[in-house]
Formats: structure tokens, sequence, C-alpha cells
């Protein structure tokens, strides 16, 4: 699709670290970038013009929690995601395949697809490669996924191979099912911890020729050094000029790590979820805002700093909400949560262009390490 591409202006001289632009149909933005999650069409107690005022490019929702409410003919009726929630940049769908890993409990892997029990009724789901990507044409996202299993860790290599043809026939049920041009379908590389799974799930996903790829399967529970090796195993067999998105990746540690790889995108509930419970990212490392002593703190939560609730309150306040249960508190944290990681990467992508991006890494990884970090 001639609207959708990677421009990519710079690539760090002492790592794989790239800064570029990722044009879109609705607009363009830099990367690498880190992606608020939506899940039911809303980054949670934000509204749209917060996230976009916070520095938000793209907005990530979800397929499979879409389609159960309010349903993706709604979604279709109203004009589509961007008009329906009310959000003029441009919005990614994930395709339901982590819930084959979240929601395993209550699902049955077949080849046709998968067959879910709804989380909300306990009604019967059926979704497969194809009706998942007329459920993501009807949302009307810029970037759409494929249809993939998301392996749990660890995971036997016999069941992890089978996985992998698996996903990848469904990659390619997927991209002879989808339609429309003016969307990004991205294929998915998985394999779990296993370097030839992953190679030949990526270079056969690089011959289906997707608009962009994403690494699925990681960071669900596996030590930091196999983390590193899935993305190494998956970045190295990915086409140069295509972006490349690591899926549910939201720890300061964690990012900084796949930019070094050579990784464009991010997304996580990460930031807004440890928000809701008091846990905020500062340049002086974490703080846990619930904290007695920060009872008669009149400074900001973070000097360094520039989002709302930085510059109008102090810590004394935000831990009075938060202890008060006030809505406003949460909004206030996660308005920070997200700037931050939003900031970081603006700092990140600065310090490609300098070709200073491992300094920067070291630097911002030292600050965090100093308290117990993200």
């Amino acid at each position: 699709m001639k609207d959708f591409y990677l421009e990519i202006k710079h690539i760090d001289k002492n790592s794989k670290a790239r800064y570029g632009i990722l044009h879109t149909p609705h607009g363009d933005v830099e990367v690498p970038m880190f992606m608020p999650v939506g899940t039911l069409a809303t980054v949670k107690t934000l509204s749209p013009e917060e996230v976009k005022s916070l520095g938000s490019g793209v907005i990530l929702a979800n397929t499979y929690h879409l389609s159960l409410r309010p349903g993706e003919d709604i979604v279709q009726k109203a004009g589509g995601l961007h008009k329906f929630m009310n959000y003029d940049g441009p919005i990614l769908t994930d395709s339901g395949g982590f819930q084959v890993f979240s929601l395993q409990k209550n699902r049955k892997i077949t080849e046709e697809g998968v067959i879910f029990r709804s989380h909300l009724n306990g009604d019967k789901l059926f979704f497969t490669p194809e009706s998942v990507i007329e459920i993501e044409e009807k949302l009307g996202a810029d970037i759409i996924m494929s249809f993939d299993e998301c392996i749990p860790y660890p995971a036997k290599e016999k069941y992890a191979k089978e996985s992998v043809e698996r996903t990848l026939r469904w990659a390619k049920r997927g991209l002879e099912a989808h339609k429309r041009e003016d969307q990004a379908l991205f294929g998915i590389v998985q394999g779990g911890e296993f370097p030839e799974l992953r190679k030949h799930c990526a270079e056969e996903l690089a011959k289906m020729d997707f608009p962009g790829y994403s690494i699925g399967g990681t960071s669900i529970g596996e030590p930091k050094d196999v983390f590193s090796k899935m993305v190494d195993y998956s970045v190295d067999y990915l086409p140069v000029d295509k972006p490349r998105y690591l899926m549910g990746v939201g720890s300061i540690d964690y990012i900084l790590e796949g930019i070094e790889k050579g990784v464009d995108m991010f997304d996580c509930v990460l930031p807004t979820r440890i928000a809701r419970h008091g846990a905020l990212m500062t340049s002086k490392g974490r703080v846990n805002i619930r904290d007695a002593k920060w009872k008669e703190d009149f400074s900001p939560l973070d000097d360094e700093c520039d989002c709302y609730t930085c510059k109008n309150y102090t810590k004394a306040y935000l831990r009075h909400l938060y202890v008060a249960d006030e809505a406003f508190g949460k909004r206030l944290l996660s308005i920070h949560n997200v700037r931050f990681l939003i900031k970081m990467m603006e700092e990140a992508r600065k310090a490609i262009q300098e070709d200073r991006f491992l300094e920067f890494k070291e630097e911002t990884l030292r600050k965090y390490n100093s308290k117990r970090g993200f």
C-alpha cells in the first residue's frame, strides 16, 4: 500500500538502533515509538485528546475485546475506530493471538482456528484467520495483525515447531483474505526460545512480503537473557526496510534492549496499569506514591518531566488522591507514566540521530537501577 511505508533516516553507528518516519493513512509518526494501549477503544482514564497531547503517535486497540463489546459492526457503522473513539492519529489493532495465550483455560486450538469461551458470559466464539481479518477490516485501523498462536514459556520444541507451522499457514490465509488497501497487515514471528524456529518463521513471513512485521511470544515470563535472544533470533531475518514491532513490551530496560537491536515499535498496558496501583516511572527511579514519606512532600513528582501532572501537582497531593481512591488521581498518574515513556522515546530518537544511543541507554538504565526500576 502506497500510503504506508517506513522511511529510515539514520542508523546509529554503534548499534542497530534506527530512526525513521512511519508513513500511514492517518499521519506520519517518528520511530522508535511507544504506543499506548486502548484495549476497548480508550486508554484507561485518559481522553484521546489527552493521549495526543502527550506526544502519542499510534494507539493500540484489541480485536478480541472489541468484537465482544460493542461489536465490530457497531464500530463500522460509526465510521470505524477513528471516528468512534475520536482519535485522528494512526490506530493499530492486534488479532486476538495474545488471547490464545492469556485465555488458554477457555479455548481450544484447531487447524481451522480457535474456539474461545467468552470471558464475559461464557458464549462460544470461533476465531479463524479469515474471520479475524474481517473483524479488523470493519474496525478500520491503519495497522492490523495476522492471527497467530502465542505459545507459553517454557514450551517443548516439538510443540513450538507445530505452532510455528500453523501460525505460518494462518498468516498466509489471513493475507489472502485481506482486501482493504488502506490497512497495513503485519505478519507475526513466533517460535518461542528456539533460534531455528524463529529464523524459519521470520524468513517464511518475509517471503510473503507483508508491509510490516511483529515479534510475538516475548515478555510472557521468560528470563531477560531468553527475551534478548528471542528478539535477536527474529530481527536478524526480517527485511531492513519494513517496520518491526515488538509486541507487549513496556518496561524501560526491555524497550531500550529492543531499540538497540533495531526494533521500531512497542506497546504495553504497563504504564497505565501500574499507575492505577500507585507506581510511577521517574527520572530518579521508581516512586510508589502510596508511601507515607510523600505525605508532606510538596515538590513535583519528577522535576525533569514536562507532563501536565508534574507541572501542576505535588507528590503530597497525588498521594492524597491515591489514598482517597479518587479517579482524578488515577488520571494524573496515568498521564505521567504515558508521557514518561513517550518522552524517553523522543530522547532515544535524538540519541540515535547523534550516534550516541548506547550511551543514552546506559545512562537511562543507571538512573532506574539506582532504585528498583522497571
